[in-house]
């Protein structure tokens, strides 16, 4: 098997194969978008550089104008972090990735790089709460209407797209209700009137759900979350065609310089050989304790897309091959009660982090999702009773014995 050279050493296994030969999503976690430098080390290399030098004046010039691949600043591209570009766009099946310093610069640049005054955006109403700041407020101080849709019922998404649409914004499954919208059905619909499909799939992760196969066009994410998965950097990414990326994506990121470090892409580069384990025992777990919280008296209800009890449980069967590592919890309860359940956890931490190797509780409507106001809060279904619990590696008997207990509180 002969190994076809890429620039910059380029050595991607999933260019070297016989055509005929798909190579496994975890093998292309370990190998793909490999670049190695004349060292030929085995791990990747990690290039701490903000510049680049060239052979001679002419060689800059050309580079400048797009006439020889080169390197010119780690704000536009960087070794490390094409590495990274590259293994995530392999695994998620995606022609192109560009990454960003952190989810909510993804979630901004995938949206803005698209969009002029008088533009319309339509966007899923259960979204996390930067991302409803970003398509309510911020959008609209530029001329951009935004208009947010309720559900997953077919008719309302029909209504709203039955104007010329710039984008359309989904959250699935949502923070933190877990909520399920039809990528499918919505992307048919978004494409009849022009509009380009984004899937925020942070709470999915690449391991239990392509958006881009479902009829998306565009998929972003905080690679902070399960990417990474164990607390240490922050991070970004947005996947889709080549179009996308290099000709409307790339152009705004390298001028507005959301850009990617190259320490924390060395970072995630390592984190994804690893993805598949993690979300795959996270998503096991977060099912176990789902299914046992369910039944306790003092839970008003449990939202787990896994769950037949939820209500987009068959759409998220056909959509995911997992239900994902985050549970949401709620009790008929006020803040201060549900601050004593929290409070009385001795082995799941509270933090308003996920998707992270330990276990964290968040209270969304005094954290991560305050900023919303009581009323759009209550629009969403995110009550003072409302516990997010993102599951993560701990044996799920230890996590499930910390939760009763902690019920005892209440």
């Amino acid at each position: 098997m002969t190994k076809r050279t890429r620039p910059w050493g380029y050595q991607s296994p999933v260019d070297a194969k016989p055509a005929e030969w798909e190579l496994h999503p975890d093998t292309v976690a370990v190998r793909g978008g490999l670049a190695r430098s004349g060292f030929g080390e085995t791990g990747e290399a990690l290039y701490l550089t903000s510049g680049f030098t060239y052979d001679n004046a002419e060689q800059a010039a050309s580079a400048f104008a797009d006439e020889t691949e080169h390197f010119l600043y780690s704000r536009f591209d960087n070794p490390t972090v094409a590495m990274f570009e590259r293994r995530l766009a392999e695994l998620e099946g995606a022609e192109a990735c560009k990454a960003t310093a952190s989810g909510m610069a993804a979630m901004f640049a995938s949206v803005a790089c698209l969009v002029s005054a008088g533009d319309r955006v339509v966007a899923s109403m259960a979204m996390f709460s930067s991302c409803y700041v970003v398509l309510t407020e911020i959008l609209p101080k530029w001329g951009v209407e935004t208009i947010l849709v309720e559900g997953n019922d077919e008719a309302a998404w029909a209504d709203a797209l039955s104007k010329p649409t710039k984008a359309v914004f989904i959250e699935s499954p949502s923070n933190p209700l877990m909520e399920i919208v039809d990528i499918a059905m919505v992307s048919k619909l978004a494409h009849e009137v022009g509009a380009t499909v984004i899937v925020d799939n942070v709470m999915a992760s690449p391991v239990l759900q392509n958006p881009i196969k479902l009829g998306a066009d565009v998929v972003m994410y905080s690679a902070t979350k399960h990417i990474d998965g164990q607390g240490r950097v922050l991070g970004g990414a947005v996947l889709g065609s080549h179009t996308y990326i290099n000709e409307q994506l790339k152009p705004f990121i390298r001028h507005t310089g959301p850009s990617m470090s190259a320490f924390n892409a060395w970072v995630l580069v390592k984190s994804l050989e690893t993805i598949t384990m993690r979300v795959e025992r996270m998503s096991s777990s977060a099912l176990k304790i789902a299914e046992v919280l369910e039944n306790h008296p003092k839970v008003k209800n449990v939202k787990y897309p896994f769950l037949k009890s939820h209500k987009g449980y068959e759409l998220a069967k056909q959509q995911m091959r997992g239900g994902g590592s985050m549970v949401a919890i709620t009790f008929d309860a006020t803040a201060e009660e549900t601050f004593k359940f929290m409070n009385a956890l001795q082995v799941v931490d509270i933090s308003n982090n996920l998707g992270d190797s330990k276990s964290l509780a968040t209270h969304p409507a005094t954290t991560t999702h305050k900023r919303l106001g009581p009323e759009v809060r209550a629009k969403a279904g995110i009550t003072d009773g409302t516990v997010r619990l993102s599951v993560g590696l701990e044996h799920p008997d230890d996590l499930v014995r910390d939760l009763l207990q902690a019920l005892e509180s209440i």
